[in-house]
């Protein structure tokens, strides 16, 4: 009783001081694209985007990560101050998000996973998307060894799509919402199979399901990573800073700490090499890490590290444990609506 009449008035105190404190805003993107197939929801448009910052002009105060941080850092929040950010290093990062920050004068910052870097693969979650959420047959039966367990899978029907299936089923994004196919239900099945596994083990199954479907290995260029060329024009200027989205993107939980460690130097290093700049900020992948993480975050040498809860920065919020707040490809003024909620908005757990 005494505990849950503590818990209270802190919680009290705490709303007083989030409503008297100045709060900033830090938006994750990912791909400024316009896609067929897009189930996790990553991607926004270029026209969208534009508008977006052109909303972010007129009622914001945009400002830099580092800027953000460094004020953090200072004991002071700039109020209705919103970061933009960007998660795994896309080419059109580059090719079209760029060009419009620059148009618009406003700073961003690209979280890249190193290790994908002038790859010619895809990442692997939109290489599994292409793989079994495209046009076209696919055998019937799957059988994969993931981890030295063997997994059986049967699509029925579902192993061939007609024209107007696969127009009917492109727009389905991963939403709670029961799976509308065989392939639907193998794509989540898998997806949460490969999103644990290190890299070496993750190749390794997307190289026999690429074997299985009969699919050719290419990357279709709307869809992939940076080149070791592209990485330093993205960070050429003082628009653009590229922090670390660690090498393999992994689930930083699953691992030992020192591997979490060893990612995240690793990563720093490279990209500090190819770039030129000090990379001083961390994005954790898929939003997931633990408090390990976090201490190897600072040992790193990162003055930040970004998750994925959605919340406001305030002068009480954790460096390494920074908030953020995921953009979905809607038109401007949805997008004003949706941010003036946010930035006045209380969040409270």
């Amino acid at each position: 009783m005494i505990r849950e009449i503590l818990h209270r008035v802190l919680l009290s105190i705490d709303r007083y001081r989030r409503r008297r404190s100045a709060r900033a805003l830090v938006l994750a993107y990912h791909r400024i694209a316009a896609v067929e197939v897009d189930p996790w929801e990553l991607c926004v448009t270029a026209e969208h985007f534009a508008e977006h910052l052109d909303v972010l002009q007129q009622i914001a105060h945009p400002i830099s990560l580092r800027e953000l941080v460094q004020a953090h850092k200072e004991g002071r929040v700039p109020d209705r101050a919103v970061a933009v950010t960007f998660d795994d290093g896309y080419a059109d990062n580059l090719h079209t998000a760029k060009p419009l920050l620059e148009q618009y004068t406003i700073p961003a910052t690209v979280f890249v996973a190193s290790g994908y870097v002038g790859q010619k693969r895809e990442f692997w979650w939109d290489e599994l998307g292409g793989t079994l959420l495209r046009l076209g047959a696919l055998p019937e039966q799957l059988t994969l060894s993931i981890n030295g367990e063997d997994f059986q899978w049967a699509l029925g029907e579902a192993a061939e799509w007609s024209e107007g299936e696969y127009q009917n089923f492109r727009g389905w994004i991963v939403d709670g919402r029961e799976a509308p196919s065989l392939r639907h239900s193998l794509y989540l099945e898998l997806h949460q199979l490969l999103q644990p596994l290190r890299e070496v083990e993750r190749r390794k199954v997307m190289d026999d399901l690429r074997a299985w479907s009969g699919v050719e290995l290419d990357t279709r260029p709307p869809s992939r990573p940076l080149s070791l060329d592209e990485l330093p024009s993205l960070a050429q200027g003082e628009l653009i800073e590229v922090g670390s989205h660690t090498v393999t993107h992994p689930f930083l939980s699953a691992l030992p700490e020192r591997l979490q460690l060893d990612e995240m130097r690793r990563s720093k290093a490279f990209l500090e090499e190819h770039t030129g700049r000090p990379v001083t900020s961390l994005a954790y992948p898929y939003g997931n890490y633990a408090k390990e993480s976090v201490k190897s975050a600072r040992e790193a040498g990162f003055d930040c590290a970004c998750s994925t809860v959605v919340d406001c920065v305030w002068r009480g919020s954790d460096r390494y444990q920074l908030p953020r707040a995921g953009v979905e490809n809607v038109d401007g003024e949805a997008f004003a609506k949706w941010l003036s909620q946010m930035l006045n908005y209380e969040m409270i757990t």
